[in-house]
Protein backbone atom coordinates (compact mmCIF):
# COMPACT_ATOMS: atom_id res chain seq x y z
CA UNK A 1 0.00 0.00 0.00
CA UNK A 2 1.22 3.50 -0.84
CA UNK A 3 1.04 6.11 1.91
CA UNK A 4 -0.20 9.52 0.77
CA UNK A 5 -0.95 12.65 2.78
CA UNK A 6 -3.96 14.96 2.89
CA UNK A 7 -2.57 17.20 0.13
CA UNK A 8 -2.14 14.21 -2.21
CA UNK A 9 -5.72 13.14 -1.46
CA UNK A 10 -7.01 16.62 -2.25
CA UNK A 11 -5.07 16.67 -5.52
CA UNK A 12 -6.51 13.27 -6.52
CA UNK A 13 -9.98 14.50 -5.59
CA UNK A 14 -9.63 17.57 -7.81
CA UNK A 15 -8.24 15.50 -10.68
CA UNK A 16 -11.23 13.17 -10.42
CA UNK A 17 -13.58 16.14 -10.72
CA UNK A 18 -11.69 17.58 -13.71
CA UNK A 19 -8.39 16.01 -14.75
CA UNK A 20 -7.94 18.54 -17.56
CA UNK A 21 -7.79 21.57 -15.27
CA UNK A 22 -4.38 23.23 -14.88
CA UNK A 23 -2.03 22.50 -12.02
CA UNK A 24 -2.27 26.20 -11.16
CA UNK A 25 -6.04 25.83 -10.75
CA UNK A 26 -5.62 22.72 -8.59
CA UNK A 27 -2.96 24.48 -6.54
CA UNK A 28 -5.29 27.34 -5.68
CA UNK A 29 -7.87 24.82 -4.42
CA UNK A 30 -5.50 22.73 -2.32
CA UNK A 31 -3.11 25.46 -1.11
CA UNK A 32 -0.01 24.56 -3.13
CA UNK A 33 1.99 26.10 -5.96
CA UNK A 34 1.53 24.67 -9.46
CA UNK A 35 5.10 23.30 -9.42
CA UNK A 36 4.49 21.42 -6.18
CA UNK A 37 1.21 20.03 -7.57
CA UNK A 38 3.04 18.90 -10.73
CA UNK A 39 5.75 17.22 -8.63
CA UNK A 40 3.20 15.42 -6.46
CA UNK A 41 1.19 14.25 -9.50
CA UNK A 42 4.39 12.91 -11.09
CA UNK A 43 5.17 10.97 -7.90
CA UNK A 44 1.61 9.58 -7.77
CA UNK A 45 2.06 8.38 -11.36
CA UNK A 46 5.49 6.89 -10.66
CA UNK A 47 4.24 4.88 -7.67
CA UNK A 48 1.24 3.62 -9.65
CA UNK A 49 -1.53 5.40 -7.73
CA UNK A 50 -2.49 7.35 -10.86
CA UNK A 51 -2.96 5.00 -13.80
CA UNK A 52 -4.13 7.55 -16.37
CA UNK A 53 -6.26 10.60 -17.00
CA UNK A 54 -9.28 9.85 -19.16
CA UNK A 55 -12.36 11.44 -20.72
CA UNK A 56 -15.66 10.12 -19.41
CA UNK A 57 -17.75 9.49 -22.52
CA UNK A 58 -21.42 8.86 -23.16
CA UNK A 59 -21.07 6.19 -25.83
CA UNK A 60 -24.84 6.14 -26.41
CA UNK A 61 -24.41 9.51 -28.17
CA UNK A 62 -21.99 7.78 -30.54
CA UNK A 63 -24.69 5.26 -31.41
CA UNK A 64 -23.18 2.53 -29.24
CA UNK A 65 -24.69 0.26 -26.58
CA UNK A 66 -22.97 -1.35 -23.58
CA UNK A 67 -23.46 -5.10 -23.21
CA UNK A 68 -22.26 -7.02 -20.19
CA UNK A 69 -21.50 -10.72 -19.89
CA UNK A 70 -20.82 -12.60 -16.63
CA UNK A 71 -19.53 -16.18 -16.44
CA UNK A 72 -19.08 -18.75 -13.69
CA UNK A 73 -16.49 -21.41 -14.56
CA UNK A 74 -16.66 -25.17 -14.26
CA UNK A 75 -14.12 -27.88 -15.19
CA UNK A 76 -11.51 -25.25 -16.12
CA UNK A 77 -7.77 -25.74 -15.92
CA UNK A 78 -5.38 -22.75 -15.84
CA UNK A 79 -4.67 -23.23 -19.56
CA UNK A 80 -8.38 -23.39 -20.45
CA UNK A 81 -9.04 -20.29 -18.34
CA UNK A 82 -6.29 -18.40 -20.19
CA UNK A 83 -7.71 -19.53 -23.52
CA UNK A 84 -11.18 -18.22 -22.57
CA UNK A 85 -9.75 -14.90 -21.38
CA UNK A 86 -7.68 -14.47 -24.57
CA UNK A 87 -10.78 -15.26 -26.62
CA UNK A 88 -12.60 -12.25 -25.14
CA UNK A 89 -9.54 -9.98 -25.04
CA UNK A 90 -9.07 -10.50 -28.79
CA UNK A 91 -12.72 -9.78 -29.56
CA UNK A 92 -13.11 -6.47 -31.43
CA UNK A 93 -16.27 -5.62 -29.48
CA UNK A 94 -14.83 -6.05 -25.97
CA UNK A 95 -13.54 -3.00 -24.08
CA UNK A 96 -13.15 -4.61 -20.65
CA UNK A 97 -12.22 -8.14 -19.60
CA UNK A 98 -11.61 -8.90 -15.93
CA UNK A 99 -11.22 -11.86 -13.59
CA UNK A 100 -13.47 -11.54 -10.56
CA UNK A 101 -13.97 -13.01 -7.12
CA UNK A 102 -17.51 -13.51 -5.86
CA UNK A 103 -20.74 -14.32 -7.66
CA UNK A 104 -19.03 -14.60 -11.08
CA UNK A 105 -15.50 -15.47 -12.22
CA UNK A 106 -15.25 -13.48 -15.44
CA UNK A 107 -16.78 -10.18 -16.51
CA UNK A 108 -16.91 -8.80 -20.07
CA UNK A 109 -18.04 -5.36 -21.20
CA UNK A 110 -18.75 -4.82 -24.89
CA UNK A 111 -19.64 -1.87 -27.10
CA UNK A 112 -21.86 -2.55 -30.12
CA UNK A 113 -24.00 -0.62 -32.57
CA UNK A 114 -26.68 -3.32 -32.39
CA UNK A 115 -27.11 -6.14 -29.90
CA UNK A 116 -27.36 -8.65 -32.75
CA UNK A 117 -23.85 -7.68 -33.93
CA UNK A 118 -22.23 -10.06 -31.46
CA UNK A 119 -24.42 -13.08 -32.28
CA UNK A 120 -21.82 -14.83 -34.51
CA UNK A 121 -19.17 -14.28 -31.83
CA UNK A 122 -21.58 -15.52 -29.16
CA UNK A 123 -22.29 -18.73 -31.10
CA UNK A 124 -18.57 -19.29 -31.60
CA UNK A 125 -17.99 -18.74 -27.87
CA UNK A 126 -20.60 -21.32 -26.87
CA UNK A 127 -19.42 -23.83 -29.47
CA UNK A 128 -15.86 -23.62 -28.19
CA UNK A 129 -16.26 -23.00 -24.45
CA UNK A 130 -19.89 -23.66 -23.54
CA UNK A 131 -19.04 -26.72 -21.43
CA UNK A 132 -16.77 -24.62 -19.21
CA UNK A 133 -19.52 -22.22 -18.11
CA UNK A 134 -21.54 -23.35 -15.10
CA UNK A 135 -23.57 -20.16 -15.37
CA UNK A 136 -23.69 -17.15 -17.65
CA UNK A 137 -25.58 -13.91 -17.58
CA UNK A 138 -26.26 -11.15 -20.08
CA UNK A 139 -27.51 -7.58 -19.57
CA UNK A 140 -27.69 -4.20 -21.30
CA UNK A 141 -26.65 -0.93 -19.69
CA UNK A 142 -29.34 1.77 -19.78
CA UNK A 143 -27.82 4.48 -17.60
CA UNK A 144 -24.97 4.95 -15.18
CA UNK A 145 -24.75 7.72 -12.57
CA UNK A 146 -21.32 8.71 -11.27
CA UNK A 147 -20.26 10.45 -8.05
CA UNK A 148 -17.38 12.32 -6.50
CA UNK A 149 -14.61 10.17 -5.04
CA UNK A 150 -15.42 11.23 -1.49
CA UNK A 151 -13.36 8.55 0.26
CA UNK A 152 -10.30 10.67 -0.62
CA UNK A 153 -11.39 13.43 1.76
CA UNK A 154 -11.74 13.38 5.52
CA UNK A 155 -14.11 16.33 5.71
CA UNK A 156 -17.79 16.19 4.71
CA UNK A 157 -18.21 16.28 0.95
CA UNK A 158 -20.91 17.41 -1.44
CA UNK A 159 -22.47 14.08 -2.44
CA UNK A 160 -24.53 15.41 -5.34
CA UNK A 161 -23.90 13.13 -8.30
CA UNK A 162 -21.61 14.51 -10.96
CA UNK A 163 -23.78 13.27 -13.82
CA UNK A 164 -25.34 10.42 -15.75
CA UNK A 165 -24.29 8.67 -18.94
CA UNK A 166 -26.40 6.51 -21.25
CA UNK A 167 -29.80 6.74 -22.87
CA UNK A 168 -28.88 9.64 -25.14
CA UNK A 169 -29.66 10.15 -28.80
CA UNK A 170 -26.91 9.70 -31.36
CA UNK A 171 -25.00 12.86 -32.23
CA UNK A 172 -23.50 13.41 -35.68
CA UNK A 173 -19.71 13.24 -35.53
CA UNK A 174 -16.82 12.82 -37.97
CA UNK A 175 -13.39 11.21 -38.02
CA UNK A 176 -11.68 14.21 -36.41
CA UNK A 177 -14.09 14.02 -33.47
CA UNK A 178 -13.33 10.29 -33.05
CA UNK A 179 -9.58 10.90 -33.17
CA UNK A 180 -9.86 13.59 -30.49
CA UNK A 181 -11.97 11.28 -28.33
CA UNK A 182 -9.44 8.48 -28.76
CA UNK A 183 -6.60 10.70 -27.56
CA UNK A 184 -8.55 12.13 -24.61
CA UNK A 185 -9.66 8.63 -23.62
CA UNK A 186 -6.03 7.85 -22.79
CA UNK A 187 -4.71 11.22 -21.64
CA UNK A 188 -6.84 14.26 -20.84
CA UNK A 189 -3.82 16.31 -19.79
CA UNK A 190 -2.31 16.45 -23.25
CA UNK A 191 -2.20 20.14 -24.35
CA UNK A 192 -4.59 21.23 -27.08
CA UNK A 193 -1.71 22.34 -29.30
CA UNK A 194 -0.16 18.87 -29.05
CA UNK A 195 -3.46 17.23 -30.05
CA UNK A 196 -3.57 19.61 -33.03
CA UNK A 197 -0.05 18.60 -34.09
CA UNK A 198 -0.90 14.88 -33.83
CA UNK A 199 -4.01 15.34 -35.98
CA UNK A 200 -2.60 17.89 -38.46
CA UNK A 201 -5.06 20.51 -37.33
CA UNK A 202 -4.99 23.84 -35.47
CA UNK A 203 -5.31 24.51 -31.75
CA UNK A 204 -8.37 26.70 -32.39
CA UNK A 205 -10.10 23.90 -34.33
CA UNK A 206 -9.29 21.29 -31.67
CA UNK A 207 -10.43 23.59 -28.86
CA UNK A 208 -13.73 24.25 -30.66
CA UNK A 209 -14.22 20.53 -31.34
CA UNK A 210 -13.65 19.62 -27.67
CA UNK A 211 -16.08 22.35 -26.64
CA UNK A 212 -18.63 20.97 -29.13
CA UNK A 213 -18.16 17.40 -27.85
CA UNK A 214 -18.84 18.62 -24.34
CA UNK A 215 -21.88 20.69 -25.34
CA UNK A 216 -23.34 17.69 -27.19
CA UNK A 217 -22.70 15.66 -23.99
CA UNK A 218 -20.53 13.07 -25.72
CA UNK A 219 -17.79 14.08 -23.29
CA UNK A 220 -19.34 14.12 -19.83
CA UNK A 221 -16.19 15.04 -17.94
CA UNK A 222 -12.50 14.42 -17.37
CA UNK A 223 -11.52 12.02 -14.60
CA UNK A 224 -8.48 10.18 -13.24
CA UNK A 225 -8.12 6.40 -13.08
CA UNK A 226 -6.76 5.51 -9.66
CA UNK A 227 -5.38 2.19 -8.46
CA UNK A 228 -7.42 2.14 -5.27
CA UNK A 229 -5.75 -1.09 -4.13
CA UNK A 230 -2.61 0.96 -3.52
CA UNK A 231 -4.63 3.21 -1.20
CA UNK A 232 -6.08 0.31 0.77
CA UNK A 233 -9.44 0.12 -1.02
CA UNK A 234 -11.12 -2.50 -3.19
CA UNK A 235 -13.72 -1.91 -5.90
CA UNK A 236 -16.91 -3.89 -5.17
CA UNK A 237 -19.93 -4.43 -7.40
CA UNK A 238 -23.11 -5.11 -5.39
CA UNK A 239 -26.32 -6.31 -7.04
CA UNK A 240 -29.54 -5.95 -5.06
CA UNK A 241 -32.76 -7.87 -5.72
CA UNK A 242 -35.69 -6.02 -4.18
CA UNK A 243 -39.12 -7.08 -2.98
CA UNK A 244 -40.55 -3.79 -4.25
CA UNK A 245 -38.92 -2.13 -7.25
CA UNK A 246 -40.47 1.19 -6.17
CA UNK A 247 -37.90 1.29 -3.35
CA UNK A 248 -35.06 1.70 -5.86
CA UNK A 249 -35.02 5.49 -5.91
CA UNK A 250 -35.30 5.93 -2.11
CA UNK A 251 -32.39 3.53 -1.61
CA UNK A 252 -30.29 5.42 -4.16
CA UNK A 253 -31.04 8.75 -2.44
CA UNK A 254 -30.08 7.19 0.88
CA UNK A 255 -26.86 5.70 -0.52
CA UNK A 256 -25.87 9.04 -2.03
CA UNK A 257 -24.99 10.15 1.51
CA UNK A 258 -22.46 7.32 1.74
CA UNK A 259 -18.93 8.44 0.71
CA UNK A 260 -18.11 4.93 -0.55
CA UNK A 261 -20.63 5.10 -3.41
CA UNK A 262 -18.90 5.64 -6.78
CA UNK A 263 -21.40 4.52 -9.45
CA UNK A 264 -25.03 3.46 -9.71
CA UNK A 265 -25.81 1.25 -12.73
CA UNK A 266 -29.24 0.89 -14.30
CA UNK A 267 -29.39 -2.20 -16.51
CA UNK A 268 -31.89 -4.35 -18.37
CA UNK A 269 -31.80 -8.05 -17.61
CA UNK A 270 -30.02 -8.25 -14.29
CA UNK A 271 -30.47 -6.99 -10.72
CA UNK A 272 -33.01 -4.39 -9.59
CA UNK A 273 -30.29 -2.08 -8.29
CA UNK A 274 -26.55 -2.17 -8.94
CA UNK A 275 -24.07 -0.25 -6.82
CA UNK A 276 -20.32 0.23 -7.28
CA UNK A 277 -18.53 0.89 -4.01
CA UNK A 278 -14.97 1.63 -2.88
CA UNK A 279 -14.44 -0.30 0.36
CA UNK A 280 -11.62 -1.49 2.58
CA UNK A 281 -12.90 -5.04 2.93
CA UNK A 282 -15.90 -7.31 2.46
CA UNK A 283 -16.99 -6.79 6.07
CA UNK A 284 -17.61 -3.15 5.27
CA UNK A 285 -19.81 -4.26 2.38
CA UNK A 286 -21.96 -6.44 4.64
CA UNK A 287 -22.27 -3.56 7.10
CA UNK A 288 -23.60 -1.31 4.34
CA UNK A 289 -26.15 -3.94 3.29
CA UNK A 290 -27.23 -4.32 6.92
CA UNK A 291 -27.59 -0.57 7.16
CA UNK A 292 -29.82 -0.47 4.05
CA UNK A 293 -31.88 -3.35 5.44
CA UNK A 294 -32.41 -1.50 8.72
CA UNK A 295 -33.42 1.66 6.89
CA UNK A 296 -35.70 -0.21 4.47
CA UNK A 297 -36.98 -3.32 6.31
CA UNK A 298 -38.03 -6.37 4.24
CA UNK A 299 -36.97 -4.64 1.02
CA UNK A 300 -33.86 -6.58 -0.02
CA UNK A 301 -34.77 -10.12 -1.09
CA UNK A 302 -31.22 -11.07 -1.89
CA UNK A 303 -27.89 -9.64 -3.00
CA UNK A 304 -24.71 -10.80 -4.71
CA UNK A 305 -21.33 -9.14 -5.06
CA UNK A 306 -17.88 -9.49 -6.55
CA UNK A 307 -14.66 -7.54 -6.91
CA UNK A 308 -12.09 -7.48 -9.68
CA UNK A 309 -8.88 -9.39 -8.94
CA UNK A 310 -7.20 -8.83 -12.31
CA UNK A 311 -7.95 -6.63 -15.33
CA UNK A 312 -6.96 -8.20 -18.66
CA UNK A 313 -8.23 -5.46 -20.95
CA UNK A 314 -9.59 -1.95 -20.49
CA UNK A 315 -10.29 0.39 -23.40
CA UNK A 316 -12.67 3.33 -22.82
CA UNK A 317 -13.10 3.81 -26.55
CA UNK A 318 -11.73 1.76 -29.40
CA UNK A 319 -12.09 2.90 -33.00
CA UNK A 320 -12.97 -0.69 -33.91
CA UNK A 321 -16.39 -0.34 -32.26
CA UNK A 322 -17.11 2.74 -34.39
CA UNK A 323 -15.89 1.15 -37.60
CA UNK A 324 -17.43 -2.33 -37.27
Amino acid sequence: MVKIDVKDRKILYQLDIDSRQSFRSIGRKVGLTKDVVASRVKKLQDNGVIIRFYALLDQSRLGLTFLRLYFKYQYVTPSIKKEIIDHFVNCDYSISVSSQEGSYDLGILMLVKNVTDIYPFWRKTLDKFGDYFADRFFSVYAEESYYRCSILLDEKDDRTKLGTIGGGRKVETDDLDFQILKILSHNTRIPTIEIAQKLNSTAITINNRIKGLMESRIIRGFRVEIDFNKLGYQWFKVDLYLKEYSKTHPIIKYMETNPHLYYVDNTIGYADLELELLLKNVNQLHQIIDDISNKFPKTIRNYTYFHIIESHKFEILDMKQIQI
